[in-house]
């Protein structure tokens, strides 16, 4: 049984339950995992699996957040929302919308009851990243259990509230092999005043040109897309800055442009199926010329490819434009999803060291060795 309630700060009965079971929940939480820590048996933390298809394995019994929810305090004058790691992302952003705020770096859920612990220790954003930040820079404080149950805060709800390493942005990308995520509390922000989603058609080589060109202009552009010879670039804020960005750069209106920028954000386009690479390269790389079925954001920045080519191949054109490859979804993850330097892997190990010395969470996730 859990509690799922609204923003209200007055003190109340229903409130004062809701705590009382959520306690226990916690409780519940940090017994299994000292049981496991004990037993060195692994543990999978889950919300809804939305994510399960990331990363290298999958393996030990489930820690399912879904009946931990709830919103913790939103301050909507403030920008600052905590939230409990179960609560499914849908209500939150309902939540947000009611007082016309979103999150800024438009999470994609990946399935209907998308948590947003789930997002958090994905770390995926979606098409307004390159515009707003990445999930982990929204970050403000996180709750967490560690290996040996304890209860741990790092952070808080301020941005300039951390003095040393920062561990609550560290668990954002961690994908549950940290630590088990209580609470999360993130900076939100205001939704635009207005959006417009222009369209051109453009080859590759030529779209690459124009969203660097545009971005370093002061034009509001908040989204970039291009596939199968088609730029689609989205504009947000102030009426007046959208009505002079459109004039100036011209391109042709989408109409029902909500649903595609949900479709890019989800991967529901058929240019993202079957096997999926996500390629960080600079953003003024040339056509990496690795597949036909590719789609290019974050103002050039980001490219998948989806199609089941040569692991090796793909990621000798990432390093050489600058970047790294990531195996996102399909294919073999048998070598792991990322291929890490020396040195970064070896921080890697540290850090997990740290935090999970008995290695009960998600091994194999992130990397076979650990």
């Amino acid at each position: 049984m859990s509690f799922s309630y609204s923003y209200s700060f007055a003190p109340s009965r229903l409130c004062v339950e809701a705590t009382y079971e959520m306690d226990h929940v916690i409780s519940e939480f940090a017994d299994r995992i000292r049981k496991a820590g004990a037993e060195r048996t692994p543990l999978r933390i889950q919300g809804s699996g939305s994510k399960d298809f990331y990363g290298a394995a999958l393996k030990g019994a489930v820690l399912s957040t879904t009946g931990y929810t709830g919103i913790v305090d939103y301050e909507p004058t403030e920008l600052v929302l905590t939230a409990r790691a179960g609560t499914p992302l849908r209500e939150l952003e309902s939540a947000l919308a009611e007082r016309g705020q979103m999150f800024a770096f438009e999470p994609p859920h990946f399935g209907a009851g998308a948590t947003l612990g789930g997002c958090i220790a994905s770390g995926f954003s979606g098409p307004r990243r390159a515009a707003a930040g990445s999930a982990r820079d929204f970050v403000l404080g996180v709750r967490m259990l560690n290996a040996q149950g304890d209860d741990l805060q790092f952070g808080g709800r301020v941005m300039k509230n951390v003095a040393g390493f920062d561990v609550s942005r560290l668990m954002a990308g961690s994908c549950g092999t940290l630590g088990l995520m209580l609470d999360v509390s993130l900076k939100v922000l205001p939704r635009p005043a207005s959006e417009a989603t222009l369209r051109y058609q453009l080859s590759e080589t030529a779209a690459i040109r124009c969203m660097n060109e545009w971005a370093g202009l002061p034009i509001p552009i908040t989204a970039t897309c291009w596939f199968d010879g088609t730029l689609t670039i989205r504009l947000s804020g102030a009426t007046s800055a959208v009505t002079a960005a459109r004039a100036k750069l011209g391109g042709d209106d989408v109409a029902d442009s909500d649903t595609f920028w949900i479709a890019v954000r989800e991967h529901t386009l058929p240019a993202f199926q079957g096997t999926l690479w996500r390629l960080s390269v600079k953003s003024s790389a040339p056509p990496l010329g690795l597949s036909r079925r590719q789609i290019v954001e974050w103002n050039g920045g980001l490219r998948w490819l989806a199609e089941d080519i040569d692991e090796q191949e793909v990621r000798e054109a990432a390093k050489r434009a600058g970047g790294h490859a990531t195996l996102f979804r399909g294919g073999d993850h048998s070598n792991g999803i990322f291929q890490l330097d020396s040195g970064v892997l070896a921080l890697h190990r540290r850090v997990k060291a740290a935090l999970d010395p008995q290695g009960i969470f998600g091994p194999g996730r992130l990397h076979p060795d650990f």
